[in-house]
């Protein structure tokens, strides 16, 4: 299919699939041309459904697959790492929580390795990797099938492991957040556990960049009003700002809309 479009074109479907997602100002720098170019050009890629249209660039569509996990980490990285900090800052020392797959959630335990005593279980390699060199923590590891896409462990076994435990706090992540409030992901199996987690927590912290709101997936986790604090860099919808008033979420913005 690319070999029937504008070399820019290309390049620019190239990026997207490298980077995460493109945004009309980066782009129009790198090609020398004018933004209104570049949104012409994102416009004509987006009518061919090689690309979606978000607030200020594009990404490649999404579907019943996940894009890659590299991919997905430079998505809103910046964002992310405030959605981190802000999600950290709710957890006291001394406290249990789970903590699930995710780059969000990762970026959540980034900032926690400033914290004192915790105990941390999790079905994510990549958390368990960065914690436990840090003596402070203790890591347990749910068991289960391991995803090589990005090391989540999935299936009844971890779904089972997840339901010995009940937690002070559960941090989790979502592919996509309809504007009916509903957490959706692709994977039914990462789902199950997702459910466990939030089911066997006290407090559940639901973080989530505002890219978020742009993707749909196919797989329900569950719903806005069983969470207890949304942070995000921004809440675009108004419809989900109602969600949180009507059920007591606590919406924490990073980021406001001006």
């Amino acid at each position: 299919m690319l070999m029937y479009l504008a070399p820019r074109h290309t390049e620019i479907i190239e990026l997207a699939k490298t980077e995460g997602r493109v945004l009309v100002d980066d782009l129009a720098e790198r090609f020398d041309v004018t933004p209104q170019t570049i949104r012409k050009d994102l416009n004509d890629l987006c009518e061919r459904q090689l690309l979606t249209r978000i607030h200020g660039g594009a990404v490649i569509p999404s579907s019943t697959q996940n894009m890659e996990y590299a991919q997905r980490g430079k998505i809103a990285a910046e964002e992310k790492q405030a959605i981190g900090a802000a999600a950290a800052a709710l957890i006291p020392d001394n406290a249990s929580l789970f903590i699930n797959i995710g780059t969000t959630t990762e970026a959540v335990s980034q900032a926690l390795l400033r914290h004192g005593r915790l105990m941390i279980i999790t079905n994510n390699i990549n958390v368990a990797n960065r914690m436990r060199p840090y003596t402070q923590f203790e890591v347990v590891i749910a068991g289960g099938v391991v995803r090589a896409s990005d090391g989540g462990i999935v299936g009844e076994a971890a779904v089972d492991f997840i339901r010995q435990f009940k937690v002070d706090y559960a941090v989790i992540g979502t592919s996509a957040i309809d504007p009916d409030g509903a957490l959706l992901d692709y994977d039914f199996r990462e789902v199950k556990v997702a459910q466990a987690i939030i089911a066997n927590a006290r407090q559940v912290i639901l973080v989530a960049d505002s890219t978020k709101f742009e993707r749909t997936a196919p797989v329900r986790i569950g719903h806005l009003e069983q969470v207890d604090t949304f942070v995000t860099d921004q809440c675009p919808d108004d419809r989900v700002r109602k969600i949180c008033r009507d059920f007591d979420v606590e919406l924490i913005e990073t980021m406001r809309l001006p």
